[in-house]
């Protein structure tokens, strides 16, 4: 009886490759729901739009769960544990904040969407679009260059996110008078360039995979 004692080990058919592009997929719709509640007219449909990103950060959070529950289950992994942690972890908080951005749209009464808002929200969008193109490429790394190029991508995008939030901060402490409006906008508008931020977290981290794995 000729078995190889090691396929007992091995994750089943290729579980953490699913749960990162599950996890990146939910970045990108979550990001989209975002996109259309910053530029929509219609109150009522914004008010559904929070439902949405509520509903999907709980799957996010699902998603987070299952991964960190197959490390304790699985002896060998496609990747160090830690990145792993580290990878589903980045994605998973880029949906916490955008989750946190809607909330506090919602709970401030935030009626005015700002040309700010809605840039940071698409970049937010653009980081997660290339983020699922980096992590589809995961699985057989057979095509780095495309995953480079994916995280470059997403660096350009959070430096870009970056000079948004500050010329906005800059346009707001100027402009308007009242504190406690600054504080709120300022307080979303945080939110939504770190979840930027979070993007190009997940990115390093794929491009230490790619350093580990060369």
């Amino acid at each position: 009886m000729n078995l190889n004692i090691f396929q007992f080990f091995q994750p089943k058919d290729k579980v953490f490759f699913l749960l990162f592009q599950q996890a990146s997929h939910n970045a990108v719709e979550t990001s989209k729901v975002l996109v259309e509640l910053v530029t929509t007219s219609s109150l009522e449909r914004r008010k559904e739009l929070f439902r949405e990103i509520e509903r999907l950060e709980h799957v996010g959070d699902g998603i987070t769960h299952e991964t960190f529950n197959q490390l304790s289950l699985n002896f060998i992994t496609p990747f160090d544990r830690e990145d792993i942690h580290n990878l589903v972890s980045a994605i998973d908080d880029i949906v916490d904040y955008i989750h946190g951005a809607s909330k506090r749209m919602e709970l401030y009464k935030v009626e005015e969407m700002t040309p700010a808002i809605v840039k940071l929200s698409e970049l937010i969008l653009k980081g997660a679009e290339e983020l699922e193109v980096a992590v589809f490429e995961l699985r057989n790394l057979k095509n780095i260059t495309k995953i480079k190029e994916a995280t470059v991508r997403i660096n350009s995008i959070e430096n870009h996110a970056d000079d948004i939030f500050d010329m906005a901060i800059a346009k707001l402490f100027e402009e308007e008078k009242n504190a406690v409006e600054v504080i709120k906008m300022k307080d979303v508008l945080s939110m939504l360039e770190t979840a930027t931020d979070k993007c190009e977290d997940a990115a390093d981290v794929i491009n230490a995979i790619l350093i580990k794995n060369a």
